[in-house]
């Protein structure tokens, strides 16, 4: 059995995430202590208590999704028994991978990733632009799609998620100009997302700069376990790549399925979400059926894990 650890984005979040962790275990709760103190904020209550619309506030969710799932990390690494052959995570979820890998300090990580959404969200006026999943199309048709409706305005596939599943990203012309294309290209669905920007676009630039700014005064350290990055669904072996790949990753597409399916070349069969919540345990079920896929976000999900331990000793 060859263990990967993937971890959770935006999306994931919900009020009341890790509090049952918190409660429970030493090593969660000094995790949100450290973030709360980072970011000199009571991050911790914002997870256990929100309200929503607070915690769905962008520059709030990254930290606070990155946050959880650290602890969740924290709490499953304390079982033993796993180790993980490889970490890759959704967007924002590449940073709790880096940390997971010793790459980044959790501490800088959830600085950084407080800023990114408020530069993410700065990129752009909120109303300006969004997002929106297609369902039941190739990426190829996708593509081209976006590719003719760009004479009205930005619009670009973001997300490759899964089979069947891409998530487009633009200004409003452009995404409005997408609609109908898609459709009668044989989409199933165009569903609109509800987030405030188009994440991973070319109009996230600017934040890439600001962020790019940032991460010359941390520390990236080359990680001392294998990473997939989004970008490239590749390898990052030296803190410099993992540097310019977070750079890159604000304003490139997210190639999620090609990064799971270069984890199963690397001999991975058993897939942890480790985090809030079960996105990337479905999608990874769309990309291959012949992998064992489990989570830990709670005690009761904890305890699969458990006998999966037991089993394997």
């Amino acid at each position: 059995m060859k263990i990967a650890y993937v971890f959770p984005g935006q999306a994931s979040q919900y009020a009341g995430m890790g509090k049952e962790f918190y409660q429970e275990y030493p090593e969660a709760a000094a995790i949100y202590q450290k973030a709360d103190e980072a970011l000199g904020f009571s991050l911790s209550r914002l997870c256990f208590e929100g309200p929503q619309e607070e915690l769905n506030l962008t520059a709030n969710t990254q930290p606070a999704v990155l946050t959880t799932s650290a602890a969740c990390l924290a709490v499953l690494s304390n079982i033993g028994g796993l180790v993980p052959g490889a970490v890759a995570g959704h967007s924002l979820g590449e940073y709790t991978a880096l940390v997971a890998a010793g790459s980044l300090v959790f501490e800088d990580a959830v600085r950084l990733v407080r800023k990114r959404g408020q530069y993410m969200q700065e990129a752009v006026p909120v109303g300006a632009g969004g997002m929106a999943a297609i369902l039941g199309l190739s990426t190829e048709l996708v593509a081209e799609a976006c590719l003719q409706a760009s004479a009205a305005g930005v619009v670009e596939a973001v997300n490759l998620n899964c089979p069947g599943q891409v998530v487009i990203a633009g200004d409003t012309a452009g995404l409005e100009a997408a609609g109908p294309l898609l459709k009668a290209a044989g989409a199933r669905r165009v569903a609109p997302l509800p987030v405030s920007a188009p994440f991973h676009s070319s109009l996230m630039i600017p934040a890439g700069k600001r962020l790019a700014a940032d991460l010359e005064q941390v520390t990236v350290a080359d990680p001392q376990i294998p990473v997939v990055a989004n970008v490239s669904a590749d390898l990052v072996c030296t803190g410099q790549e993992v540097k310019d790949s977070l750079i890159k990753q604000v304003y490139s597409p997210v190639r999620w399925e090609e990064c799971v399916l270069k984890m199963i070349s690397l001999g991975v069969d058993t897939f942890i979400e480790v985090g809030p919540g079960k996105v990337l345990s479905g999608l990874i079920k769309k990309i291959s059926r012949d992998v064992t896929i489990l989570n830990v976000e709670d005690r009761a999900s904890l305890e699969k894990i458990l006998a999966l331990t037991r089993e394997v000793s």
